[in-house]
């Protein structure tokens, strides 16, 4: 897996039920692979200050967010026995209840599947340089803060 190139991991948007289950589909052809794991990261209706989030508007400095995302995958490649791993994320709004996050790991083994998406689903909330800014029912808003 070295020496490859980073991808833009960006969607315009929700990351919608029909691309997620067609991610999953195209990979059952792959039989060497025993075990899949899918992390999906939801727009949560929070209320803070007595206001309820209805959406999330995500930004993000797009050349250096790939570059991030590109030296996870390849620390995850490294680290793991991965068969192969794909990582979506949102750019622009996403309602409450819809899809932000999509990670989709895969390998011969099902430990291998469980440690890597946990290490990479915490790296990226802690090294990517994503921005949310939440927007509240009222039409107010402020930049969210990762938990």
């Amino acid at each position: 897996m070295k020496d490859r190139k980073p991808k833009n991991v960006f969607k315009e948007g929700a990351i919608s039920s029909e691309f997620i289950g067609q991610s999953i589909a195209k990979h059952q052809s792959k039989t060497s692979i025993g075990a899949h794991n899918i992390f999906l990261g939801q727009v949560r209706a929070d209320v803070i200050d007595g206001k309820t989030v209805s959406a999330i508007e995500y930004t993000a400095y797009e050349e250096m967010a790939n570059a991030k995302f590109h030296e996870i995958r390849e620390s995850a490649f490294e680290k793991f026995n991965l068969t192969c791993m794909h990582i979506y994320h949102s750019l622009g709004t996403v309602k409450i209840g819809e899809i932000c996050l999509f990670v989709f790991v895969s390998s011969p083994s099902r430990k291998d599947v469980f440690k890597a998406l946990e290490f990479i689903v915490e790296a990226i909330k802690a090294d990517v340089p994503v921005y949310g800014k939440e927007i509240f029912e009222d039409a107010s808003h402020q930049w969210k803060v990762n938990s």
